[in-house]
C-alpha cells in the first residue's frame, strides 16, 4: 500500500500537547484539496495525504465513536517524530501516533491490521497515568515532528508512516474490541504484557500506544481478534522512543468522554443465524458432518444402505411392468438397458451437465412409473391401458366413485395420499438418480468397467434369449414403454381426425321419418340398459350358477305372462366401466371406444337409435336415468324429449353406494310417471331407462320388496344398513365375484317382474348390458361379450329376428351369434323395415 507523508519541524515543548490538538481541529478541515488526498474506504478509515512543508497536525474528530487512539510523546527533546490517523467521523476507527522521545527525526513504519479477520494488537510498557495523560492536545504541543497520514483500505486496515523506519520488531496493532476494553499499563519498561482481545460484531474501538522509558522495548504479544469488526488501525513507535500506553473502551470511565457518549455510532446488534433454506441446509449439514466423524463405521454402514436401496428404487421403476398379471419376483431380477446406457452417459459428462442429466431423467422415470401404474389400474378396471391424451378427465369419474362407495372423508384421504406418492416418488428418484451419478465419478475406473461388463451381459443375454422364470433377463421395459406411448399419442391424433370423417357417414342418416321402423308402429318401446350385465355372470363358474338359475326361472314366468324372447350376444366397446360408451355405441350404430370419439359423436348430428323413433313423428320420447346426478347435454343427441335424473324420481331411501336407488323403485316410478299414463295425441311412446343396482362394488344390495310397500324408498332404510360394507367386498376378489352375482340376478329380477306386473300386448322390452364388470371379477382375459335380449307379447316382433339365430329365451346359448354392438343399430332398423337412405357428409 503506498504511504503519502509530510515533514514538519515544531518548536514545541513536552506540556504543550494541548495547543496541538487546537491547531489539529483548526487545520484539518482547512486543508487545500491539492494538498492531500483523502478517501473514505472500509467502515472505518480515511486516507489523508499531506505534502511535504505542510503545517496541518491530525486530531480525531470528537464525533467518532469508539476511535483508537495512541500517542507517544517526547518527553523532552526537539525533533519529535508524531503520527495520526484522522477519521472522517466513522464508528470504529483508530488513530494511532507515534512520539519519538529522545532521538531527533526518528520515523515510524505501519503494521497492518485485518479489522474483518483477525487483529494483532500490541502494547509496550508505559506508566499507568502517563498513559492516560498521552491523548493529543492533553496539555503539550507538538513536537516538531513528521506526521504521517494513514490509508485506510476497504478491508479496515490502517497504516501510519513517519520519516523514517522504525526500529524492527516494535509494530504495534490496535484493533476493535467488543463493549469494554483492556488497558495495560506497566510501570517498568520493556515488560508489557497484553490483554487478549476478543472480536465481536458490536462497534467498538480498542486503543493502544507503545511507550519505551529510556530503551527499547522488545515485547511483543499479539492477540487474535475476531473478523467481524468494522475498523482497524496500525499504530507505530520507533525505537528509543518512551511511550504511554491505554486501551480504552465506551464503557470505561477513563475513556474520552465524546466518543464515549456520541449519538452517532450507536452499536450494531449481532446478526440471528440465517433461518432461510441456506441456514437450515447448513445446520442440518454440519449436524450431519459431526454425527459421521463421531460415528464413521455407522455412517458409512448407512451410506451403503441408502446406495443400494436408490438403485433397487431405479431398477424396479425401469422394469416395472404395467399390468397386474405381470407382476413377480423374477420381472425385477432383470437387467434394464436403460440402466447400463444411462450409467455410460453419466461417465462421459462433466459434473454440472451430469447432476442436470441424473436429476431430470429421475423426474422423467418418476413420470414413466405413473403411467405403468395408471396402466395397471385402467387394465384391471376398463380392460385397456390408459391413455394419456384422453383419461385423464376419467381421474374425476374415479374420485366421484370412491366418495359414493367410502365416504368423502376417505375419498380425500386417498386423494391426498396419492398426490403425495406421486410427489414423493419424483423427488426420491431424481435424488437416487443424483446420488448414484456421484459414486460412478468417484469411482470412474470401477464404474467404467462395470458399465462394460453389464453391457456385455445384456447383449449376450438378449442375443441368446435367456430367461428366469420365464422372463427374459435383458429388459428394455422403460424403451418400450417410451415407444408404446409415443405411438398411442400419435395414434389417438390421427383416430381424432379419422373418426370424424366415419361420424359424418350414416346409412340411414337421410331416411324419412315415415320409412323408419315403420313395423313397429303403435308399440311400447323400451330400451334398458343393465349395469355391468356381462358374458362372465352368465359363464363364470362362480357366479353363473345363480345368475343362470335366475334367467330361466324369470323366462318362465315371463312366458307364463304371455311373453317370449330371444337373446344373443354383443361385443361392447368398453370393459369395467365407461357406461356411456357402451350406451352411444349400441345407439348410434359407431364403435365409441374412448372418450374423444364420445365427444365427436354428441356434437355431431349422427341419428341415435332413440331419435330414430323420435323422427317419425309417431312416438315421444321419454328417458329414465337414475345415474345422472348433474346436467346432461347428451339428451338432445338421444333425441330424447323428456328426462328424468336421480332427483326427479322422489327417492327418500339410502344411497346403495354408487347407486343412487335401487332398481325396483326407479321401475315403479317409470310406471308411475310415465308408462301409466297415455301418450297425446295418440302417439306412441319410446323410452330409455339406465339402471344402476349391478353397478360396484356391489355392496350393499337392495332386496326385492312388493310393489306395493315401495312408498318413497324409505323402506330400503333397513336393507341398506343390514347390507355388506363396500370397503369389506372391495378388497376380495372371490367375495366381489359372489355379490356381483347377487346383484345381477336382483336387477334381471326387478326389470322382468316390473314386465310381468305392468307389460301390455303392445310392449317391446330390448335389455342388455352396456360392459363386462371389471377384470379383477371378470377375469384378466375375459371377453367384452353383454348378453341382449328382446321380450314381446307381439310373436310378430320376435318373428322379424328369427334370422338372427338368437336362443330362446333370456339365456343366449355359449355358442349364439356375437356381434359388435355398433352393429346392433344397423340390424335392429332394417329388421323392422327401415328403408337406408345414406348421409355421407
Amino acid at each position: 500500500m503506498p504511504q503519502h507523508t509530510s515533514t514538519r519541524k515544531s518548536p514545541g515543548t513536552a506540556g504543550g500537547t494541548e495547543g496541538v490538538l487546537e491547531e489539529a481541529e483548526a487545520a484539518v478541515p482547512a486543508q487545500p484539496a491539492a494538498g492531500r488526498e483523502a478517501t473514505a474506504t472500509g467502515a472505518g478509515g480515511a486516507d489523508v495525504a499531506e505534502p511535504a512543508g505542510a503545517s496541518t497536525p491530525a486530531a480525531a474528530e470528537p464525533e467518532q465513536t469508539g476511535a483508537a487512539e495512541a500517542a507517544a510523546v517526547n518527553a523532552g527533546e526537539p525533533d519529535t517524530a508524531k503520527s495520526a490517523t484522522p477519521n472522517a467521523g466513522k464508528p470504529g476507527t483508530t488513530e494511532s501516533a507515534a512520539a519519538d522521545a529522545g532521538e531527533p527525526d526518528t520515523t515510524g513504519t505501519p503494521a497492518p491490521a485485518n479489522a474483518e479477520q483477525t487483529g494483532t494488537p500490541e502494547t509496550t510498557t508505559a506508566e499507568a497515568e502517563q498513559a492516560r495523560t498521552a491523548e493529543p492536545g492533553a496539555g503539550e504541543p507538538a513536537a516538531a515532528g513528521i506526521p504521517t497520514t494513514p490509508e485506510a483500505e476497504r478491508d479496515g486496515t490502517a497504516e501510519t508512516a513517519t520519516g523514517e523506519p522504525a526500529a524492527a520488531g516494535i509494530p504495534t496493532t490496535a484493533e476493535a474490541e467488543p463493549v469494554g476494553t483492556a488497558e495495560t499499563a506497566a510501570g517498568e519498561p520493556g515488560t508489557a504484557e497484553p490483554p487478549a482481545a476478543t472480536g465481536t460484531k458490536q462497534v467498538g474501538t480498542a486503543e493502544s500506544a507503545t511507550a519505551e522509558a529510556g530503551e527499547p522495548d522488545t515485547t511483543e504479544a499479539p492477540v487474535a481478534a475476531d473478523a467481524e469488526q468494522t475498523g482497524a488501525a496500525e499504530a507505530t513507535a520507533p525505537a528509543g522512543a518512551s511511550h504511554p500506553a491505554e486501551a480504552t473502551a465506551p464503557a470505561s470511565d477513563e475513556t474520552d468522554p465524546t466518543s464515549a457518549a456520541s449519538p452517532e455510532a450507536p452499536a450494531s446488534p449481532a446478526p440471528l443465524p440465517s433461518r432461510g433454506p441456506r441456514g437450515v441446509w447448513a445446520a442440518w449439514s454440519a449436524r450431519t458432518r459431526r454425527w459421521r466423524q463421531a460415528h464413521p463405521v455407522a455412517a458409512r454402514g448407512v451410506s451403503v444402505s441408502v446406495t443400494v436401496l436408490a438403485a433397487a428404487l431405479v431398477v424396479a421403476a425401469l422394469v416395472l411392468p404395467n399390468s397386474v398379471v405381470g407382476l413377480g419376483p423374477a420381472k425385477f431380477t432383470r437387467i434394464p438397458a436403460e440402466a447400463v446406457i444411462g450409467a455410460a452417459l453419466m461417465l462421459a459428462l462433466p459434473r454440472r451437465p451430469r447432476i442436470v442429466l441424473a436429476a431430470v431423467s429421475g423426474v422423467a422415470l418418476a413420470g414413466m412409473t405413473v403411467l405403468n401404474l395408471l396402466d395397471m389400474g385402467f387394465n384391471q378396471y376398463l380392460g385397456r391401458p390408459f391413455n394419456p391424451v384422453l383419461d385423464w378427465s376419467l381421474l374425476g369419474d374415479a374420485q366421484s366413485y370412491l366418495e359414493d362407495s367410502l365416504g368423502r372423508t376417505a375419498t380425500l384421504a386417498a386423494t391426498t395420499g396419492v398426490v403425495a406418492l406421486v410427489l414423493l416418488l419424483a423427488v426420491l428418484l431424481a435424488l437416487s438418480m443424483v446420488r448414484l451419478s456421484n459414486l460412478l465419478a468417484r469411482h470412474t475406473g470401477t464404474a467404467t468397467r462395470g458399465t462394460l461388463i453389464a453391457g456385455v451381459v445384456w447383449i449376450t443375454c438378449s442375443s441368446l434369449g435367456l430367461q428366469v422364470a420365464g422372463v427374459p433377463i435383458a429388459a428394455d421395459r422403460t424403451a418400450t414403454s417410451l415407444k408404446v406411448e409415443a405411438r398411442r399419442f400419435s395414434d389417438t391424433l390421427k383416430d381424432e381426425a379419422e373418426f370424424e370423417k366415419v361420424a359424418k357417414v350414416d346409412r340411414f342418416g337421410n331416411t324419412p321419418g315415415s320409412q323408419l321402423v315403420p313395423d313397429l308402429r303403435g308399440k311400447d318401446m323400451i330400451f334398458t340398459f343393465i349395469e355391468s350385465y356381462g358374458r362372465s355372470a352368465v359363464e363364470d363358474p362362480i357366479m353363473a350358477p345363480g345368475v343362470d338359475a335366475t334367467l330361466d326361472a324369470r323366462t318362465k314366468a315371463l312366458a307364463k305372462a304371455g311373453f317370449h324372447a330371444k337373446s344373443g350376444w354383443l361385443t361392447s366397446a368398453t370393459y369395467g366401466g365407461s357406461s356411456w360408451l357402451g350406451h352411444s355405441t349400441t345407439m348410434s350404430g359407431l364403435w365409441i371406444s374412448n372418450q374423444q370419439r364420445y365427444r365427436t359423436v354428441m356434437a355431431s348430428d349422427h341419428m341415435s337409435l332413440t331419435d330414430a323413433f323420435k323422427r317419425t313423428g309417431d312416438f315421444d320420447t321419454v328417458g329414465v336415468m337414475p345415474g345422472v346426478q348433474k346436467g346432461w347435454p347428451e339428451q338432445q343427441w338421444y333425441g330424447l324429449d323428456k328426462v328424468y335424473n336421480a332427483f326427479q324420481l322422489g327417492y327418500r331411501g339410502p344411497k346403495f353406494s354408487w347407486s343412487t336407488m335401487p332398481d325396483q323403485y326407479a321401475l315403479q316410478q317409470y310406471q308411475e310417471r310415465v308408462h301409466s299414463k297415455r301418450p297425446a295425441d295418440g302417439k306412441s311412446r319410446m323410452s330409455l331407462l339406465i339402471l344402476t343396482s349391478s353397478h360396484q362394488p356391489w355392496a350393499p344390495i337392495p332386496k326385492m320388496v312388493g310393489w306395493d310397500q315401495l312408498g318413497d324408498g324409505s323402506v330400503f332404510k333397513g336393507i341398506e344398513a343390514a347390507g355388506n360394507k363396500p370397503a369389506d367386498v372391495i378388497a376380495d376378489t372371490t367375495k366381489s365375484r359372489q355379490e356381483y352375482g347377487k346383484a345381477i340376478q336382483y336387477s334381471v329380477t326387478a326389470l322382468t317382474q316390473w314386465l310381468e306386473r305392468y307389460g301390455t300386448k303392445n310392449t317391446v322390452l330390448v335389455f342388455l348390458g352396456d360392459h363386462q364388470p371389471i377384470a379383477r371379477v371378470s377375469g384378466n382375459h375375459a371377453s367384452r361379450d353383454v348378453p341382449v335380449a328382446i321380450v314381446a307379447k307381439d310373436p310378430k316382433v320376435l318373428d322379424k329376428v328369427s334370422g338372427w339365430g338368437w336362443t330362446d329365451g333370456l339365456r343366449p346359448a355359449h355358442d349364439a351369434p356375437v356381434w359388435k354392438m355398433s352393429a346392433f343399430r344397423d340390424r335392429f332398423l332394417t329388421a323392422y323395415g327401415s328403408t337406408p337412405h345414406p348421409k355421407t357428409r
